[in-house]
């Protein structure tokens, strides 16, 4: 008889077991308010700890605990831009005289302009 009382059920997916005589862990209510109005309460176990914010069950916004406690903003780190990295490494003096020194190396490969041909540029036709 047994045998035919678990044939058709699923390996893990349902549990036989119930909960009479069974002790739940120690619990606490939290209630929080959400900006539109909304109020809800969420449990949690009484060794938790409390978050400050919870998403709203109703419309999705980020709602607060309703003891007042308002969540500590994080330190945020200024974002640093590639000047600023670069300025950590060298000087300004320095990086003049890097660009100097690359300035040479493309005319060089140029080819330095003629004396007569400084003043006017020609335009190649096509």
């Amino acid at each position: 008889m047994a045998e035919r009382a678990l044939r058709g059920t699923r390996l893990g997916s349902t549990s036989y077991e119930n909960d009479r005589n069974t002790d739940l862990a120690p619990r606490q209510e939290v209630a929080f308010d959400c900006p539109k109005g909304h109020h809800f309460t969420v449990p949690f176990a009484a060794e938790a700890e409390l978050p400050p914010t919870w998403e709203c069950r109703v419309c999705g916004a980020v709602a607060f605990a309703a003891t007042g406690e308002s969540p500590t903003p994080k330190k945020v780190k200024p974002p640093r831009s590639h000047w600023d990295m670069l300025l950590e490494r060298r000087t300004v003096a320095d990086l003049e005289a890097v660009l100097a020194e690359r300035l040479e190396v493309i005319r060089g490969r140029r080819g330095a302009p003629a004396a007569s041909d400084t003043g006017r540029r020609q335009r190649k036709s096509a």
